[in-house]
């Protein structure tokens, strides 16, 4: 089957304050094809970006590689090597000589420019071309920013390639919040931390003083949800990210709290609180009060909003194994979904709303899974030891998840694989690391 063709519409974008301008324009037919589940990479050619100021050299090489790697990356792409190129790019308005790039069997070339000035702005502009049918693939783009923003600026160009190629939206020019875990796996110490979605540019917000776990971004990526042991029992703190200012979640006096999510509006939060070893899943108004959805004797947590808001998935025992269920947003009765041998748990709507990933414990393994919104069409993604607490990506098509070792001396770390099984990978991260959480695309 195919890929959606290339959208030919670009969004203006910008980076670091300057607006997005548009280069030029032309349509052509190119796409990304998979043929009875194998998918053969798309190769493409990425000469090095020209450097159109002294100062920008070292700049037009490293956003011309992050590029590269960003597509290489997802496992549906195929960087053509520069010693096999014929045509030498040394100027940004030069002609294509698509003869050259055909030879090489390129189907798709990109080709860009950067320039830098002595007060540290940097200006990036590309362009995309299907090579075999001889025409430019959208608009050409022109991002501004810092010199200190470039990452920033190549995952931009890379989020326009991905998605004018294979029709989706991309996730590049995003980031994970995660907890860093450090000693022994009987006594770690966990904070919170913060990176691209690459690994790259990691940042800490809490020192390792209280355990934390379970961090989740709002929908617009500047506050984090979280659990803290830090009065000695769990409860819900709220964290504005860019200052790292946090504060308790008004959540209910003396009871344990946990699992929070973010209803799509940024402004509803839903959660699960424990009394008297009862817990049932509540939502609450920042700053309002707590209004309790569910209440059985059932152990019932791990909340997630539909993207609509309209429902929640969550995890119950209420059939007498832990099992996937979905209920109104305002409450009411759940119907369950997930009917395939083991147990269940963690659900995540997907951003597209058409699926929900989950883990699974059948036979001793956990698995990574994902099925339709009505049970249907369950597939696992994974196996594993454990492996656990999916988060998706911002397109939909990628999911993070958490993968511990085996043994005393097993260690967390971070995977994503794409939702149809493909490109399993580690993630890098300076340490042991779990519970990830992605962020929406950056503004």
């Amino acid at each position: 089957m195919f890929l959606r063709s290339i959208a030919f519409v670009l969004a203006l974008l910008s980076a670091g304050g300057l607006p997005a301008t548009p280069v030029t324009a032309q349509s052509g037919p190119l796409r990304i094809e998979i043929t009875e589940g194998v998918i053969e990479p798309l190769p493409f050619a990425l000469p090095a970006f020209v450097a159109e100021t002294p100062a920008a050299t070292q700049l037009a090489a490293d956003i011309s590689n992050l590029i590269a790697a960003d597509l290489e990356g997802t496992g549906l792409f195929r960087r053509i090597p520069a010693e096999a190129h014929i045509s030498r790019v040394t100027s940004f308005d030069a002609p294509v000589a698509y003869a050259d790039w055909k030879a090489i069997n390129a189907q798709a070339l990109i080709t860009g420019a950067v320039s830098a000035d002595a007060n540290g702005s940097v200006s990036v502009k590309f362009r995309l071309y299907d090579v075999f049918s001889g025409g430019e693939l959208g608009e050409g783009l022109r991002l501004g920013g810092s010199a200190t923003s470039w990452r920033r600026l190549a995952h931009k160009v890379a989020d326009q390639v991905y998605s004018r190629i294979t029709g989706e939206g991309g996730y590049f020019d995003s980031r994970v919040v995660f907890v860093s875990e450090s000693g022994p796996k009987d006594n770690r110490e966990k904070r919170l931390a913060v990176m691209d979605y690459d690994g790259a540019n990691v940042q800490y917000l809490t020192d390792s003083s209280s355990i934390v776990l379970a961090p989740r971004f709002s929908p617009t990526g500047d506050r984090v949800l979280y659990t803290s042991y830090a009065t000695g029992q769990p409860e819900i703190y709220l964290m504005q990210v860019g200052d790292v200012r946090q504060q308790a979640l008004n959540t209910g006096q003396g009871a344990m709290t946990f699992a929070p999510r973010f209803g799509p509006d940024g402004q509803t939060v839903v959660y699960s609180r424990s009394v008297g070893g009862n817990t049932d899943i509540f939502a609450t108004r920042i700053g309002g009060q707590p209004v309790q959805l569910t209440n059985t004797p059932a152990i019932e947590t791990a909340p997630s909003f539909s993207p609509d808001g309209s429902q929640i998935v969550f995890e119950s025992d209420r059939s007498g194994t832990q099992q996937l269920y979905i209920m109104p947003a305002s409450g009411g009765e759940p119907r369950r979904i997930s009917f395939g041998q083991g147990r269940y748990g963690t659900p995540v709507w997907s951003p597209r709303g058409d699926l929900i990933a989950f883990t699974k414990q059948n036979q001793g393994r956990f698995h990574i899974g994902v099925m339709r919104t009505d049970g249907s069409e369950e597939r696992l993604l994974t196996g594993a030891f454990l492996d656990e607490g999916p988060t998706w990506a911002p397109n939909g098509r990628v999911i993070m998840f958490t993968r511990e070792s085996a043994g005393a001396g097993g260690q967390p770390s971070l995977w994503s694989v794409d939702i149809s099984g493909r490109n399993l990978k580690r993630v890098p991260t300076p340490g042991a690391a779990s519970d990830p959480a992605w962020s929406p695309l950056l503004p």
